[in-house]
């Protein structure tokens, strides 16, 4: 059976980086974006292509090229790449909301609009993008901002489901709470050890990514608190 192909963009930390070991560990070829390309150290043979990504720098087009050059197919995407700016929806700069849909928004758009036609060839195309629980309720005034961003995000989910479903394509919103990791760790007092595992993140993506047609998850939620409904 050929190996699928997955790429992972914001793979060189935190939950990116997680998905990719595990995704290595199941036999995947690996395509990783990453800002500063660094080969990981379980990566021994090099077996993982390595492109230099920037979700601001709309270069999806030409990481697919050369992915689809090295393995000759992708049959995944995950979009992991993300950035956090904390305030309020008034607080927030006409400059800071774009930033964030750039990178949140746009660039998964991207990733997945230079991956279509790979995905449809596929048969099994399978996207899970890094959304947030922050894209299913608004917790605070000071997350309000960053929680646009990912609610916008889940419905980017949606819709590439939508657009997918009858090409064999799947996709599923990852919506984790906080997560160890260092954005988890810059806005919560919450003790490390509380928080998500990253790799209990990684081992929820590489289920959804082998689930079949008829059993597609939309949303996957995931929390390290008790809250009144995730």
């Amino acid at each position: 059976m050929t190996k699928r192909t997955a790429l992972i963009s914001g793979a060189n930390r935190g939950i990116g980086a997680a998905i990719a070991r595990r995704l290595d560990a199941d036999g995947w070829n690996l395509s990783l974006g990453m800002r500063t390309p660094t080969r990981p150290d379980w990566d021994t043979d090099a077996r993982c292509h390595l492109f230099r990504y920037d979700a601001e720098a709309c270069s999806e087009e030409a990481w697919v090229a050369e992915a689809v050059a090295v393995f000759g197919q992708i049959d995944a995407i995950v979009p992991s790449a993300g950035i956090m700016t904390p305030g309020t929806i008034i607080e927030a700069t006409d400059e800071e909301i774009d930033t964030l849909m750039a990178v949140n928004l746009k660039a998964p758009r991207r990733m997945a609009k230079a991956a279509w036609t790979e995905l449809e060839r596929s048969e099994r195309g399978r996207i899970a993008i890094l959304a947030s629980l922050s894209g299913k309720r608004v917790k605070s005034a000071g997350s309000g901002l960053y929680s646009v961003s990912k609610f916008a995000v889940v419905a980017l989910a949606h819709a590439l489901r939508q657009a997918g479903w009858d090409k064999g394509i799947r996709a599923t919103a990852i919506c984790p709470g906080l997560v160890n990791t260092e954005m988890a760790h810059a806005i919560s007092q919450l003790p490390h050890d509380q928080m998500s595992d990253p790799d209990a993140i990684a081992n929820a993506v590489a289920l959804i990514l082998d689930m079949p047609d008829n059993s597609s998850v939309a949303e996957f939620h995931v929390n390290c608190v008790r809250e009144e409904v995730f």
